[in-house]
């Protein structure tokens, strides 16, 4: 143990004589663990934050896309040839499936749209009282128009808060306003709490309008809808619906032409996608550790040279081959250990700026994972320039010039 101790003391102390060259040595695995700290920290922050946006919504829920969206776990990207939307006649047929307590419609609007302060594009999302409870949507102020709403096609609209701010000044002044969409006038009963600028699928729910679908009919004759969500009575029957789902539907459309997906399926494919991606960001920036392994194999092996006299001193006092191998293996170690926590050191710093816009979080297995790679960079390039040092022989060594 006290040899240990004396051998890394040594390391140190020669370190400390030339600090210029022990900072550019580590420099390589500095920004080697640098780049994949922060990748995998990022990696992280992004599954959770779809894992969060799809706790939000129901866990009894199924969606109903044109188009074979899913196969055997992953994307397909394939899109219906026939119609690529759903009418008024897919509705009704979901709505008479047992154990199915509510469907949600959803068409889209992009149009002008007039508020109090501001006069500019927008897009409205047409559904049911249902969606919100589908999707999470919480109210921030005032209400979520209801199933009396929806059935006498009112004229009110659930604005998102970033709508409330930009074109009433608050949420608060936004409530029970008029707010023009194409010449026709809606009342806000609502605003929705902000999701932080994002939303399931992509949508930034906090720029968005909703209004009952049927009010929105004004908007679409052919009462055409971009998807179906259907909220189950509870997670027992999600297999069933699914079926009686699928029966229906085949009864009218090709089983290419539509899709029927459950909310984990989504989550289980965009995971399984980005963290392929993350795999080969951090892959990449893997290259930098062995360039960095190379620079301190290169850097000891120069060293072996500069303390050729040192080396045969110490064989002929006694010193034995293991005591020179372990000594140079220690010091490369140290060199690459002493990147690895500077880089860790910066890529923390860097998550902690990235947190204000972008969930990022340095986990205990990322942590151990750099000071690991970093010891075993140092162990597997320190190996034979140790090696060399310890093969040399006293006598020669000592006449050494």
């Amino acid at each position: 143990m006290k040899n240990f101790i004396f051998i890394f003391k040594s390391a140190i102390e020669d370190f400390s004589r030339n600090k210029l060259r022990t900072f550019l040595t580590s420099l390589g695995i500095l920004i080697g663990i640098f780049a994949v700290v922060v990748l995998m920290a990022l990696g992280l922050g992004l599954k959770k934050y779809i894992s969060d946006q799809f706790e939000t919504m129901g866990k009894n829920s199924l969606f109903l896309v044109p188009g074979r969206v899913l196969s055997g776990g992953s994307f397909t990207g394939s899109v219906s040839s026939v119609s690529g939307r759903f009418d008024d006649r897919d509705l009704q047929t979901l709505k008479k499936i047992n154990n199915i307590i509510g469907v949600a419609p959803l068409a889209f609007k992009s149009t002008k749209i007039k508020g109090l302060l501001k006069e500019d594009y927008g897009d409205i999302m047409f559904s049911s009282e249902t969606f919100a409870d589908i999707m999470g949507l919480e109210i921030d102020t005032g209400r979520f128009f209801d199933k009396s709403d929806v059935s006498k096609k009112t004229k009110v609209i659930v604005i998102g808060s970033k709508i409330a701010t930009d074109y009433y000044g608050s949420i608060e002044e936004a409530i029970g306003k008029k707010i023009t969409i194409d010449n026709v006038k809606f009342t806000i009963i609502g605003v929705t709490k902000s999701k932080g600028g994002g939303g399931m699928g992509g949508f930034d729910y906090d720029k968005y309008l909703f209004a009952p679908y049927t009010t929105g009919f004004i908007f679409n004759p052919d009462k055409r809808f971009f998807r179906l969500s259907v909220k189950v009575k509870n997670e027992n029957y999600i297999s069933q619906v699914k079926e009686d789902i699928k029966k229906e539907f085949l009864k009218r459309y090709k089983d290419e032409e539509f899709s029927i997906v459950e909310p984990t399926e989504l989550m289980s494919a965009i995971t399984s996608i980005f963290s392929v991606l993350n795999l080969i960001l951090v892959a990449i920036a893997a290259i930098s550790l062995l360039v960095g392994g190379i620079g301190i194999m290169n850097i000891m092996y120069v060293t072996v040279s500069d303390r050729i006299k040192e080396i045969g001193i110490r064989r002929a006092l006694g010193a034995r081959k293991s005591d020179i191998s372990y000594q140079f293996l220690a010091e490369s170690v140290l060199l690459s250990s002493i990147g690895g926590l500077l880089g860790l050191g910066f890529a923390y710093l860097g998550v902690l700026l990235a947190e204000s816009f972008f969930p990022a979080y340095i986990d205990l297995l990322t942590v151990i994972i750099a000071l690991g790679v970093s010891s075993a960079i140092g162990i597997t390039f320190g190996v034979f320039p140790a090696r060399k040092a310890a093969n040399l022989e006293p006598v020669e060594v000592i006449r050494y010039e």
